[in-house]
């Protein structure tokens, strides 16, 4: 057997075999229940309320948001924040302070305050000018404060209450009947003898209540004391995203926090949401924040007002998204294309771009709608996939070179990448680029693989199939396994020959990597041709090249080796992400189209290894293609926690973690990873699967949009492969 003439046939690790079997069925499969999944509700501000400045929050009962604004009362209107003008007596009036008693809002003005609630009935006359601030207690009794004293106002009248404490400005609360003063870093409580010290601290932004604590924010951090006693019952938390904290909202299950650079949710486990960034809010510096009855959230920040909303979605719904998504506006000449934005986040003011991999990122997106196919039988999804086959065909025959796939095509005169690239086609409307790299074939070969398997129906859809891929290895084997360009010289990384990959030291990827690209080739070649080239040509290089030894190399081998430098480029400085995504893909064909069962059983724990070194990323397109290599465990929960977490919006927003003092920081390392805990990826920047998902800082301040086929792939293959039921 041709194992027992390979090298390190018997070096698989032996905890392998613990979990892992060849060709066993993927673990039972998971139900697609129903999550909550947030999402950014945007609006608009009125021309009227531009420039102006934003002050305070609050929701009544029917969960309608009002603005305190230096320029009157707003209020929601659709999706625009405006000047609420609804009751002609109070337009034009601006009130001083605002706040919600009994589900209804009261607004304190220049001379009275009120509430349209109620029938109209609850007005209180006061002295003009005079009063700055209000509470309202549920049976009424209203608490007012100005620059120098308090007052109570109930039906028997405006009593004064002594308040001797130099202060620049006071806050107000109303709750369970008793009224609490923050003032001069300071907690007082209004009781029968007066004003009573509840609690003195220090930098005391903001206060809140929950049953009988009352939490204390600070500008480092939040804590909670006893409404009654002032003794602390929550000791000061610091491990927060953020700690200088500018408000506080207590809910049934957890507290949300307002910081000068974003919103944060604490659960009582421990566990932290951050909502930072243009992806959830219009500006970082938050002003106040005020819950709904339905658990959503309202953020009033000094660039306006969002709301973050909780849908609850399945992530078959999730899926119908993305896929409307992308035949809505990114399907450019059958690409998956992304988006430039020439307004920030403005999807009216997209265009379709080319990029440097439009023959990747559409593999990708032509297999997830082959997995569609055959997950659901939807016809729509296989006419996708062949949709995308035809502008795969065309990036072999829009130039001259056989069996050459150019990067990405556009009608002369509108590239936007790389333009140094770029040629004129034979027909000189067209202009293609190239230097096509190893990407572009290893993911066309997957989806060319899937598209066989899954997504043909007739012998001359394979036929067109085997003819398109037949061309680009006889292209390899022509010239001796190099992809070669118009300059008839190798892209700078089509390479496949043993003395390009040999060159070197096993503790550099490419080595492993390559070798197992050209065999999944040769392999897939041979199934779809029989031709006997393909399989000779493997099998030299698996027993005289040492690419079985290549493959075989553990992915823990791979460690920082300077010094290995091709074309000025240090290859081994630094762990490649973008390999990690092409060695899983790849497994697809090395796998499936084994010439043995020996070598399949070693390709299945090469990738094993290389999951395992992976495993922390809980990326589900690596799970799903272990699964898929017959593992029953495959870290299900984590792939679709990643899956349940990955965002809506797909706008590349400006996102900043590395100030987040809930983070425990790693020492610099070999694989980039900064952190211990891996952040959900609605609060990480926007990247495909070929980046680093601990990268903490990313994103070009809303310039571009991907598609979304980064969700859809992992997530159909889940669909076929039976684990999402």
């Amino acid at each position: 057997m041709l194992g027992d003439r390979l090298p390190g046939w018997r070096r698989a690790a032996p905890w392998l075999g613990v979990w892992l079997a060849v060709g066993a069925a993927a673990a039972a499969g998971v139900r697609d229940v129903p999550f909550q999944q947030p999402v950014s509700v945007r609006y608009a501000t009125h021309p009227d309320l531009l420039s102006a400045g934003w002050k305070k929050l609050v929701v009544d009962r029917d969960g309608r948001a009002h603005v305190l604004t230096d320029r009157g009362v707003a209020r929601v209107f659709g999706d625009t924040l405006a000047l609420d003008r609804s009751y002609r007596p109070l337009a034009g009036r601006p009130a001083r302070d605002l706040t919600v008693g009994n589900g209804e809002v009261f607004q304190l003005l220049d001379d009275e305050f009120l509430s349209n609630g109620f029938a109209g009935r609850y007005v209180g006359a006061l002295p003009r000018g005079v009063f700055r601030r209000l509470a309202v207690r549920d049976d009424f009794g209203t608490l007012l404060a100005s620059p120098t004293n308090l007052a109570v106002f109930t039906v028997s009248g405006l009593a004064e209450v002594p308040f001797p404490v130099p202060r620049a400005d006071e806050k107000l609360y109303a709750w369970q009947g008793r009224f609490y003063v923050l003032a001069a870093d300071q907690i007082f409580r209004l009781g029968l003898a007066g004003m009573e010290l509840v609690h003195r601290g220090e930098q005391i932004t903001a206060l809140a209540f929950r049953g009988s604590e009352i939490l204390v924010g600070t500008r480092r951090g939040y804590y909670g004391v006893n409404a009654e006693t002032g003794r602390i019952t929550l000791p000061l938390q610091e491990r927060l995203p953020v700690v200088e904290i500018t408000c506080l909202a207590p809910t049934v299950t957890g507290v949300w926090g307002g910081t000068t650079r974003g919103v944060f949710f604490h659960a009582p486990s421990g566990a932290m949401r951050y909502f930072a960034s243009k992806r959830w809010l219009p500006d970082d510096d938050v002003v106040d924040l005020a819950p709904d009855a339905r658990g959503d959230l309202y953020v009033l920040t000094r660039g306006g007002l969002a709301k973050i909303e909780f849908l609850t979605v399945t992530l078959a719904e999730k899926a119908a998204h993305f896929d409307h998504k992308i035949r809505d506006r990114h399907i450019r000449y059958g690409f998956c294309a992304e988006l430039r934005l020439r307004t920030p986040g403005d999807p009216t003011s997209a265009e379709m771009i080319d990029t440097d991999n439009d023959g990747s990122w559409s593999s990708y997106y032509l297999a997830s709608q082959v997995f569609r196919f055959a997950a659901t039988g939807d016809e729509a999804a296989r006419l996708n996939a062949w949709q995308t086959f035809e502008a795969l065909e065309r990036l072999q025959a829009i130039h001259p070179i056989e069996g050459f796939p150019a990067r990405t095509f556009e009608r002369t005169g509108f590239k936007v990448s790389d333009p140094d690239r770029w040629r004129v086609a034979p027909d000189p409307r067209w202009e293609w680029k190239g230097h096509t790299s190893s990407d572009e074939i290893t993911a066309q070969t997957f989806a060319y693989a899937v598209l066989y398997e899954l997504g043909t129906r007739t012998p001359a859809e394979k036929a067109r199939l085997t003819t398109a891929y037949d061309r680009i290895l006889t292209h390899l084997l022509r010239h001796n396994l190099y992809l070669v360009d118009a300059d008839n010289q190798p892209t700078l990384w089509g390479r496949w020959n043993p003395e390009y990959v040999n060159r070197y030291p096993p503790t550099i990827g490419d080595r492993r990597l390559n070798s197992a690209q050209i065999i999944a080739f040769l392999q897939f070649g041979h199934r779809l041709t029989a031709k006997p080239v393909y399989r000779d040509t493997a099998y030299d290089l698996l027993q005289h090249q040492g690419y079985f030894t290549n493959i075989t190399n553990s992915m823990a081998n791979l460690r920082a080796t300077p010094g290995f430098t091709f074309r000025g480029i240090d290859l081994g400085d630094e762990w490649n992400h973008s390999d990690d995504l092409l060695g899983f893909i790849n497994a697809w064909t090395l796998i499936r189209y084994a010439f043995t069962d020996d070598l399949r059983r070693h390709f299945v724990l090469a990738l094993a290894d290389h999951w395992n070194l992976e495993r922390v990323e809980l990326n589900p397109l690596w799970s799903f293609l272990l699964a898929m290599a017959g593992a029953t465990q495959f870290d299900v929960e984590g792939a679709l926690w990643t899956l349940r977490q990955y965002p809506l919006d797909l706008v590349t927003w400006t996102v900043q973690n590395s100030h987040r003092r809930d983070l425990t920081r790693l020492p610099p390392n070999f694989r980039n990873q900064p952190t211990r805990e891996l952040l959900p990826p609605d609060e990480r920047p926007i990247m495909r699967w070929n980046g680093n998902p601990f990268t903490l800082d990313g994103g070009d301040g809303g310039q571009t949009e991907l598609a979304g086929d980064e969700f859809l792939l992992p997530y159909w293959l889940g669909r076929y492969l039976k684990i999402i039921e």
